[in-house]
């Protein structure tokens, strides 16, 4: 009789998984990643609060959350994305935030990045970035119009 609820709370909880990544399907979360599945191309998100700069991830360090692989420098990194993904997740799905503002979505470099009002944007290359800069609050709000579209929302 254990065994038999195991089994059951198990595709309970299969059958939950499934539904809320059909959940976030639907919802058009749309996440920018690699061919191996890999967002900010395997740089650690949390680094970029944490040590105020971008690093890479370690294969060691991984999670998984809205269809793509997230990697991290270290344990620490990791508990504390698993406890607030969408604290330190890039906006925009991790698409070039200047893009996104311009209507359309396009790759990044992790090493073109900001934080702005505690949240990262991260950019195509640094003189995109520079661009960005020159008008950052029009610019979010831009992009904020224009990423449910993108997102497909």
């Amino acid at each position: 009789m254990l065994r038999a609820t195991k089994v059951i709370a198990k595709s309970c909880a299969g059958v939950i998984f499934t539904a809320s990544l059909l959940v976030a399907f639907q919802m058009g979360e749309k996440v920018n990643k690699t061919s191996a599945g890999l967002a900010i191309k395997g740089y650690d998100p949390v680094a970029y609060f944490e040590d105020g700069k971008p690093v890479k991830g370690d294969a060691a360090y991984q999670f998984q959350w809205k269809g793509a692989t997230w990697r991290f420098s270290n344990a620490a990194h990791r508990e504390a994305f698993t406890k607030d993904p969408e604290r330190y997740a890039p906006q925009y799905g991790g698409f070039c935030a200047y893009g996104v503002s311009e209507g359309h979505s396009a790759p990044v470099d992790p090493e073109a990045w900001s934080v702005v009002g505690g949240k990262l944007y991260l950019n195509y290359d640094k003189k995109v970035r520079e661009d960005w800069k020159k008008d950052t609050d029009g610019r979010i709000r831009k992009a904020d119009e224009n990423w449910p579209k993108l997102a497909g929302k």
